[in-house]
């Protein structure tokens, strides 16, 4: 397989239309479907698992960027973003987002891989232990838990090219005590700084490294970032619009099974 075959094209457009729509419905980014989906079809073109998960993880997290921004206003119109603790989660989450870019770069691709899907297998059971909605719960004011939400956040973010949503919403609704709307809202405009910081990350590490696909910008493949980015940006008002329809608890559900089977499959289980 080529980068310019029409099964090729069409995988990575029907995954960033997916993803687009994910991003609106559950405040996530979509790094944990689109890093997944690159880092097999990079391999499907010859590249080596090492240079291809760095490349999707890259590429992910660039995209993500556009998402995140998109998602974030779409929910700023019904007011579930908390900008004041998203902004400090934010800020301490791109330093150490870029931090993590810089590890992805020297790890193998087994060792990212596995990290991967353990990462969201967690975040999918204790997202399960959690009610959706806890609206009695007081939402601290302290921005110290904050700035420790941001940098675990944040560095699993650039490690893992995912926006951060995977873990953002979980240690909202259990440890910040969000509601599943805010913790969404919230999640996606936090997810605007990590994921600039670890795209960031990934162009300076991958600057000149030998073996890249055409139109590489680092680790950042703007071929894939193209056909992910553009049907993802068109696709996130009708995810948010959906969200806005369902059931939180609804939400909750399918957000976790879909954690549990990326990360199975990242992990080689299924």
């Amino acid at each position: 397989m080529t980068p310019t075959e029409p099964l090729y094209l069409g995988i990575l457009i029907l995954t960033g239309a997916f993803t687009g729509i994910i991003s609106g419905l559950l405040g996530v980014g979509g790094g944990f479907i689109m890093s997944p989906v690159q880092y097999w079809l990079l391999q499907e073109t010859g590249l080596q698992p090492d240079l291809a998960i760095r490349v999707a993880l890259g590429t992910s997290l660039f995209v993500v960027l556009i998402n995140a921004i998109n998602v974030t206003l779409n929910y700023q119109r019904t007011r579930a973003v908390l900008w004041k603790q998203a902004t400090i989660m934010g800020v301490s989450g791109s330093i150490f987002s870029f931090g993590g870019a810089e590890l992805a770069s020297h790890l193998p691709a087994s060792t990212i891989s596995t990290i991967f899907g353990i990462v969201v297998i967690i975040g999918a059971l204790r997202t399960y232990l959690i009610p959706a909605v806890q609206e009695k719960n007081e939402i601290s004011s302290n921005p110290v838990p904050y700035i420790f939400a941001g940098i675990s956040i944040g560095f699993f973010s650039g490690l893992l090219g995912i926006g951060g949503g995977v873990l953002g919403i979980p240690i909202m609704l259990i440890f910040l005590h969000f509601d599943m709307r805010k913790a969404i809202g919230t999640s996606a405009a936090v997810i605007i700084f990590t994921s600039f910081g670890g795209s960031i990350g990934y162009i300076i590490n991958g600057w000149g490294q030998p073996g890249l696909p055409p139109y590489s910008l680092g680790y950042v493949n703007l071929l894939n970032w193209l056909l992910l980015a553009v049907p993802g940006f068109l696709a996130v008002k009708k995810g948010a619009e959906i969200a806005h329809l369902v059931n939180p608890e609804y939400l909750k559900h399918l957000f976790i099974l879909m954690m549990l089977y990326v990360g199975l499959k990242m992990i080689g289980t299924i």
